[in-house]
């Protein structure tokens, strides 16, 4: 059975989509770009601003399943511009303090509205 999770503290779908589906005991978090969960907007102020802004989306849809990066087991960010990286994978670094997931990132033509990242990640309860 599949439960769909949602929460107004990241941005709402902006497609056919959910946030974040349960199934079992696993959490799978739908990419996640650097929108402002208010306006629906693009966060400006570069890759730094808007992979934060992407980190602290994902945060809300874990904590709306009552869990947090400590149970993420896999991320998969995708980069319009890999020369980011650096800069992506520090922001993204500091969320993981301890057992990072494993990881796997790639560049793309373009993202949605935009954006120059997005992340997306699966987490296991307990």
């Amino acid at each position: 059975m599949k439960q769909q999770i949602t929460t107004s503290a990241a941005p709402a779908a902006i497609g056919p989509y959910s946030q974040a589906i349960w199934a079992g005991q696993t959490l799978y978090c739908s990419g996640q770009i650097p929108l402002d969960p208010s306006s629906g907007e693009l966060v400006g102020g570069g890759i730094e601003a808007q992979t934060v802004q992407v980190m602290n989306n994902l945060k809300a849809v874990l904590y709306a399943a009552g869990l947090d990066f400590s149970h993420v087991v896999k991320a998969t960010i995708f980069l319009t511009d890999l020369a980011d990286f650096t800069m992506v994978n520090q922001v993204y670094g500091g969320c993981f303090a301890e057992n990072p997931p494993a990881r796997a990132c790639v560049q793309v033509a373009a993202l949605p509205k935009g954006a120059a990242v997005e992340i997306e990640c699966i987490a296991v309860a307990g």
